[in-house]
């Protein structure tokens, strides 16, 4: 990997919540994302394979994805499945899930309240409550 470059820098923390990796441009493959500054390939992007086999740049692209993942934390972070939660809990999870960015995501709050077994309705409430 080249020493630390301002563009490498500036899209590790990107890359790390992608849960892709950095790729030195010479072992880039063709699926990987090459990324060019002043015209030199400085780094490569390799994202994530997907389960299903699908592929990588799908997996990206799908803003349930990094919205199911963050679900997947606050659950078991609360201790189950976070339909089955109490309303206070439930409260608490939304707390957590926007602190980690997940209504950044287009169609998080649909996502979110379908998990909860709430109405988006619901999850704007909570979100409200809490400012």
């Amino acid at each position: 990997m080249p020493e630390q470059h301002p563009l490498v820098e500036a899209i590790t923390p990107l890359v790390e919540r992608l849960n892709a990796e950095l790729i030195a441009p010479a072992d880039a493959l063709d699926d990987d994302i090459p990324l060019k500054w002043d015209g030199e390939a400085v780094v490569a992007v390799r994202l994530p394979k997907p389960a299903d086999g699908g592929t990588a740049a799908a997996v990206a692209g799908t803003n349930a994805g990094g919205v199911q993942g963050l679900l997947a934390e606050v659950a078991d972070e609360l201790g189950g499945p976070l339909r089955d939660l109490s309303r206070h809990d439930k409260q608490q999870a939304v707390l957590l899930l926007e602190a980690r960015g997940a209504f950044e995501y287009r169609k998080s709050a649909e996502i979110v309240a379908e998990a909860l077994g709430v109405t988006r309705f619901t999850v704007y409430n909570y979100l409200n409550r809490a400012r």
